[in-house]
């Protein structure tokens, strides 16, 4: 997967296009990912120790990770991932700018 936890990215098709957030989770098995702020949905929640009201409740929904793109941190734009091998380690590379993506 071209993307981990903790990136910037940029929602690049679907009902929230454009958008930007944070990778709050990945789901490499089923190549999905859950980004803040992005595809909130409504879901209905009984009453329990966390939330004792229960009631309607907004959160995140995965979204595939083709349909995100990483953020270039040089530029802030969205850049397509490469890699390389330094010092023994494969590091990502933004294609855009060639700088290396921590």
């Amino acid at each position: 997967m071209h993307v981990k936890k903790g990136d910037k990215v940029k929602v690049i098709s679907g009902k929230d296009k454009g958008k930007t957030g944070v990778i709050l989770s990945a789901f490499p098995k089923k190549d999905r990912v859950l980004v803040e702020g992005v595809n909130i949905v409504k879901k209905h929640m009984k009453p329990n120790q966390a939330n004792p009201q229960g009631g309607i409740v907004s959160q995140e929904a995965a979204i595939h990770v083709s349909n995100v793109m990483l953020i270039d941190p040089k530029t802030g734009e969205p850049t397509r991932v490469g890699y390389k091998v330094e010092d023994g380690k494969k590091v990502r590379v933004a294609k855009k700018s060639g700088e290396i993506i921590k």
